[in-house]
């Protein structure tokens, strides 16, 4: 009887894991899939005037992006399956979302200029699906890991949503052309070489050195709940701006105790 039960113990317990390695493979999907959800629902809700609202969920898109790449890196399920799916889900989050977001503020005045708002807004779709395709297709095993060629689309997306809490009620009339750079520039960033910082290893749970992570998670936190706007302003735009004004802070890093940057690294 013992031997019998034995290759029975083995199939289920066999099975048992199975099971949960397709659940744990199918978990970083399904905060991409809510990525999708929030940018879709940014589109809709663009579509009846809602910007903030819109401005909102593409924001949650955000934090679902890097929620989904870190819960990936965690249980070990980064496939390629994975790979194609999150860059489906941040077409739609912050290619589509962000340019519909931003033309229907621009139109609100409907007028001659509307045209070069569809002009400029395609570039923003264009410019999203050209840096999505070439980071699924160009691998350097010897790439720096700590930078993103060209402007990554969650930080592009991210200088539009904070326009709009700051800047939403100029947005819109006459002398609205200065929207146009809001999406004009982080576009055509994302498809340059210039190297924008990556803060993967800040996030990833097997990193070992939490300690920036929860400083920067403090910080944030502290920011939104006080000043929302003023951070966002900062955060967004802080981050369009990093690659010019990297060189000129970087001296200041001689002040950092060596721990301290070893800590942050």
């Amino acid at each position: 009887m013992p031997n019998r039960r034995m290759p029975t113990r083995e199939f289920v317990r066999h099975r048992v894991r199975g099971s949960r390695r397709r659940a744990l493979a199918t978990l970083p999907s399904l905060f991409t899939l809510a990525n999708m959800m929030c940018g879709f629902g940014a589109i809709l809700v663009s579509i009846r005037g809602e910007y903030p609202l819109a401005a909102v969920l593409v924001g949650l898109s955000i934090v679902f992006d890097i929620t989904d790449g870190a819960v990936a890196r965690l249980v070990g399920a980064v496939t390629p399956f994975g790979l194609q799916f999150d860059s489906l889900a941040d077409l739609v989050s912050f290619g589509l979302a962000p340019a519909l977001l931003a033309f229907t503020i621009f139109s609100e005045g409907r007028d001659e200029w509307d045209p070069l708002g569809w002009i400029v807004c395609f570039l923003w779709v264009a410019c999203a699906a050209i840096r999505l395709a070439r980071f699924n297709t160009t691998i350097d095993p010897t790439a720096d890991k700590r930078y993103f060629t060209g402007m990554p689309s969650p930080g592009a997306a991210g200088v539009v949503l904070a326009s709009v809490f700051a800047f939403g009620d100029q947005m819109q009339g006459r002398d609205r052309l200065w929207v146009l750079l809001i999406v004009a520039v982080p576009a055509i960033l994302m498809v340059t070489n210039i190297r924008f910082r990556s803060f993967r290893s800040l996030v990833s749970p097997k990193s070992g050195k939490p300690y920036g992570l929860i400083g920067m998670a403090i910080a944030l936190v502290v920011g939104f709940a006080l000043w929302p706007v003023v951070t966002g302003i900062l955060l967004a735009y802080g981050y369009l701006l990093a690659p010019l004004l990297l060189p000129v802070v970087s001296p200041l890093a001689r002040l950092v105790p060596d721990r301290l940057k070893e800590a942050l690294s």
